[in-house]
């Protein structure tokens, strides 16, 4: 018997194979190609979940910050606070505003206390603006206690009273303030930004108001002066300076110029009354002052000294458009800033026929008028003898 045919031995290397020359391992389920199509199936799967978890983390962890916010107490600091901070409450500002601005200075730890703070505490509606004196660190109840006392507000009180020349003005501003005279002079010299009258031309005497100003530590010499202006603004507004000044045939710094003569010569109930003296003299054109007021305050300014002082018949002699004894009507302009007494008083002067006045008693001011020359010159004699005898600031 001959020995069958051998079976012919198949070669693992298909040559029409693709991937021929790489070993891939065969697979009872069916084959190579589909095995390498499932493992790469698998990593879109795992990114989705990686990214899903990512999220789910993100998510458990911001709520569990919502909770943690909703029930408990806003981060604050404990103790009195350090150092110091000149802290502004600004208009319009509301509780949270403040609070901002508190954490954003180190005042307090977060706006939450201070807003919390601010919800049990009645006067917190209340708080003026202005600056504060504060410390870093500070309990947001402590801050709040200084903001709802408006005796805390930081402020330079500076008073002026009534009858202050420019220069003199100047010289309390200069002692009271650390600017010095030239930082204010450059101000007046470029007045542009006080919001004088168009009538002033630029000319701040007579317009600064005198009253007592509240200045922060931000201030500067233009804000100091233009408050001032501001301020006799609210003056003129009150007497109706413009149309009492139509109404009397004045021009509104005429009538300034007016009341700041009766400021100076005059106090009190005597001021309607000095001021009809003085249109009674602008009008007596043909009479005995010949339309000349005579004034004693206008020569000292004229000669750049205090208003108060008496002029020497030498004086009444100086060159000078002030001097209303050498010169008729009104002097170019104010000598000295009137208060609101002087403004109302000029806008509403007294009805009589005076002519003439004289303040017989300097320690009480009291006041003589007459329309007589001849009872004026017993006045003045009067005035002498008191002096003579009675005072020594004659």
């Amino acid at each position: 018997m001959s020995d069958p045919t051998p079976e012919p031995v198949l070669d693992e290397h298909d040559p029409h194979d693709p991937h021929e020359g790489s070993v891939i391992p065969v697979s009872s389920t069916g084959g190579s190609r589909r095995r390498t199509r499932r493992g790469r199936g698998c990593v879109p799967v795992l990114i989705v979940l990686a990214v899903l978890g990512g999220l789910l983390y993100v998510g458990v962890t911001k709520g569990v910050e919502v909770i943690k916010d909703q029930f408990s107490e806003a981060e604050d600091f404990a103790g009195p606070g350090r150092g110091k901070v000149n802290f502004e409450v600004e208009p319009g500002d509301t509780s949270t505003d403040i609070g901002r601005n508190l954490k954003d200075q180190g005042v307090v730890a977060s706006v939450d206390a201070f807003v919390a703070a601010a919800s049990g505490e009645p006067k917190a509606g209340g708080i003026q603006v202005g600056f504060y004196p504060l410390k870093k660190e500070m309990s947001a109840e402590q801050a709040l206690q200084v903001l709802v006392d408006p005796a805390n507000i930081i402020s330079n009180a500076i008073t002026f009273p009534e009858g202050l020349r420019v220069v003199d003005i100047l010289d309390i501003l200069v002692d009271k303030t650390d600017f010095t005279r030239r930082d204010f002079q450059k101000v007046l010299d470029n007045p542009g930004p006080l919001g004088l009258p168009d009538y002033a031309e630029g000319n701040a005497e007579g317009y600064l108001f005198p009253s007592t100003y509240g200045f922060g530590p931000n201030e500067t010499p233009e804000s100091m002066l233009t408050a001032m202006v501001d301020r006799w603004k609210q003056a003129a507004d009150d007497a109706g300076l413009e149309d009492a000044a139509a109404a009397l045939d004045l021009s509104p710094h005429e009538l300034m110029t007016v009341a700041s003569l009766v400021e100076a010569e005059g106090r009190g109930d005597d001021m309607p009354k000095i001021s009809r003296v003085i249109y009674n003299r602008l009008d007596d054109v043909t009479g005995p002052t010949i339309g000349r007021l005579q004034i004693d305050a206008t020569v000292n300014y004229a000669l750049g000294r205090e208003l108060v002082a008496i002029p020497t018949l030498d004086d009444l002699e100086v060159d000078s458009p002030y001097n209303t004894y050498a010169n008729a009507g009104l002097p170019p302009g104010p000598i000295e800033a009137p208060g609101d007494a002087a403004i109302q008083a000029a806008s509403n002067p007294a009805d009589g026929d005076w002519l003439f006045y004289v303040t017989v008693n300097l320690e009480t001011g009291e006041t003589k008028f007459t329309e007589s020359y001849d009872e004026f010159l017993a006045f003045k004699d009067e005035l002498r003898d008191y002096c003579a005898t009675q005072s020594d600031r004659c």
